[in-house]
């Protein structure tokens, strides 16, 4: 009844809705549209309540709800459902109970804080409260479980897009799952596949995004590598217009995959914006460490590299920083 309520503020957004008006739209009695209004305003809507007008919505919060991003959604079906939460323990754990329960493709997974979020390789990543995008998306292509590892490198080519054009900053691709500004971290996402030897059941791409994170925020020790869209670009986002943008940009090119088994606009927007192409790094690959420079990203997402003895190699997984730059998170 509560979003039925907001939705008739919102279309209405010019003029009041009387309170009888509202009672008798919806079969319930002005009390009770009193006491939604109220709910609402604890939220953070600020609603105007003038005598013998009713209520008119004057500004709305950056809640992260359903209702606040559907409206600048443009996606048929990612991002279409989604599940709000004030603070849970980690959204991709949230995404994959669901997802075992049979929660549909699309679905995502939104909380304002995270009490044991993750990045790659089992690091902690740091989840306060209002300031960041935590999120997770369930998804069910039906590709063979190879395809996996391309929804990280799509999901990346997504979020630098959203965040370039919406917020306005240069920003960098890191292979093949983080966002860097600065030399620093604003990014990463971590993607988990439940699958058999064909088949893969669900995919669980988690994204966490520092949008209004403050330098005192973060943990002493990663504040040289860390940082936020707001300290880059000094002013807060709106973060629920950023979902909104990173949900549009990423379903194209996920269908891409989906309809016609490439990822060619994705491999394009990850070599213009690498940070690695051309680069010496290094790399740490099923415990062996090798020093290379960075030739290409092939047409599969691979990274090609030229050993220091000529050798070119392909690079499906592994973690990869530039020399000089060890420090990324």
């Amino acid at each position: 009844m509560k979003s039925i309520i907001l939705d008739l503020l919102k279309k209405s957004s010019d003029s009041h809705i009387s309170g009888e008006e509202l009672s008798k739209s919806l079969g319930v009695t002005r009390a009770a549209i009193w006491k939604y209004i109220k709910a609402l305003k604890e939220e953070g809507y600020e609603i105007s309540s003038v005598s013998n007008k009713g209520y008119k919505l004057i500004s709305s919060p950056d809640l992260l709800t359903y209702e606040e991003i559907s409206p600048h959604l443009k996606t048929n079906i990612i991002g279409r459902n989604i599940y709000y939460f004030q603070s849970i323990d980690s959204t991709n754990a949230k995404a994959k109970e669901l997802a075992r329960q049979g929660e549909k493709e699309g679905t995502l997974i939104i909380s304002e804080s995270q009490s044991s979020g993750k990045g790659r390789l089992g690091r902690a990543w740091t989840s306060p409260k209002d300031k960041g995008i935590w999120m997770s998306l369930i998804l069910r292509p039906d590709v063979e479980p190879s395809y996996a590892s391309k929804i990280t490198l799509i999901a990346a080519a997504a979020v630098h897009k959203a965040i370039k054009e919406y917020c306005n900053i240069n920003c960098g691709i890191k292979w093949p799952n983080d966002i860097i500004i600065n030399n620093k971290k604003v990014c990463g996402i971590l993607t988990e596949m439940s699958g058999e030897l064909t088949k893969i059941n669900y995919i669980i791409m988690g994204i966490g995004i520092n949008a209004n994170l403050n330098l005192e925020d973060f943990p002493e020790e990663i504040r040289d590598i860390a940082t936020s869209i707001k300290l880059e670009k000094g002013e807060s986002i709106i973060r629920k217009n950023l979902i909104a943008k990173i949900m549009n940009e990423f379903e194209p090119l996920y269908n891409e995959m989906i309809n016609y088994s490439n990822i060619n606009s994705t491999i394009e927007i990850c070599r213009a914006n690498s940070i690695f192409i051309g680069k010496e790094v290094k790399l740490i690959n099923k415990n062996e460490v090798i020093i290379a420079k960075v030739i290409d990203i092939d047409d599969q997402g691979e990274l090609i590299i030229e050993k220091e003895d000529g050798t070119i190699l392909p690079i499906i997984s592994g973690e990869v920083s530039m020399r000089g730059l060890y420090g990324y998170i």
